[in-house]
């Protein structure tokens, strides 16, 4: 009980950190490992009010990237790593993972697939990961700066290995977690019986087939959901020089900020660090002109 009030304190101190708006006459050191696509623009908000606020933020990102690139009146600081591939190499591995999605199919033809598609994608933002794990240089200048927090998207699990490189706090911003790490890793009670599984598109109150189907699938993911997550264990293990799993990683998070509305969601267990934000979804847009009102 006094572990877990222990953790609870010191969640609640940087997420009022990062959210408060008093002013200080010293502002934080944020690390930002987001990850591209339409995570980093639902992320980009965060980071340009963090700043707004005082806070020095620096947004590390690769070479090649869909989204993360220099935009006038940017006020955050973005240091760019070097990496092995190109922008269309880059845009056929997106594409590919994105059509996946739209084909009319059986639920097992749909786990099968999405599970390869997931694979391949993951190999590759992996290869990502590594340039800048193996970018010594990169590494010592993050060492030294001295950060005071890490703001990852931990989808990829590359700001995790970085938190625990630097041992120093991490905060991480969401949307969902396959094969149900984020239940293992901030251990919410999850049982097959109440907790639907991905692709199966169930409620929390299910039929008894729906049960056994939910079982069926929550067993499978012990299996296929280690191909995905091995590569970055062993990646963590050279850096860190020691043995740890992607839960154990993923454990050290003081705050996860849900990136979705409870509302739209099955209720489930959740955790005192888990905050449910809502509302945070790609690129704000616009209010719409007066013709349309």
């Amino acid at each position: 009980m006094a572990v877990a009030f222990t953790q609870f304190y010191q969640c609640t101190v940087i997420f009022l950190l990062l959210t408060s708006s008093l002013t200080f006459t010293e502002g934080g050191k944020i690390l930002v490992i987001p990850q591209d696509g339409s995570h980093w623009l639902s992320m980009r908000s965060l980071v340009e009010k963090l700043q707004q606020k005082g806070h020095e933020a620096v947004v590390l990102v690769p070479s090649t990237s869909l989204f993360m690139k220099p935009k006038e009146h940017q006020n955050y600081t973005l240091k760019v790593y070097p990496i092995p591939f190109a922008d269309e190499h880059l845009a056929l591995t997106l594409n590919s993972f994105i059509n996946v999605h739209f084909i009319k199919q059986s639920v097992l033809n749909i786990i099968l697939t999405m599970y390869q598609s997931v694979l391949d994608i993951s190999k590759f933002y992996f290869a990502i990961c590594e340039s800048l794990l193996h970018n010594e240089g990169l590494m010592q200048e993050l060492k030294e700066t001295k950060f005071d927090v890490i703001l990852t998207d931990p989808i990829l699990m590359c700001g995790p290995v970085i938190a625990e490189y630097l041992s120093i706090p991490s905060v991480y911003f969401l949307r969902g977690f396959p094969c149900g790490l984020d239940f293992e890793a901030t251990q919410c009670p999850h049982p097959p019986s109440y907790v639907p599984r991905l692709f199966l598109n169930n409620s929390d109150h299910m039929t008894f087939s729906q049960r056994v189907k939910n079982l069926l699938v929550s067993m499978l993911e012990l299996f296929y959901c280690q191909p995905i997550f091995s590569p970055i264990e062993e990646l963590a293990r050279e850096i860190l020089q020691k043995k740890v799993t992607a839960t154990e990683l993923l454990r050290h998070g003081s705050v996860w900020l849900m990136r979705y509305d409870f509302v739209f969601e099955f209720p489930r267990p959740v955790m005192p660090n888990m905050v449910f934000i809502g509302g945070i979804n790609c690129e704000k847009k616009e209010k719409l002109s007066q013709l349309y009102n």
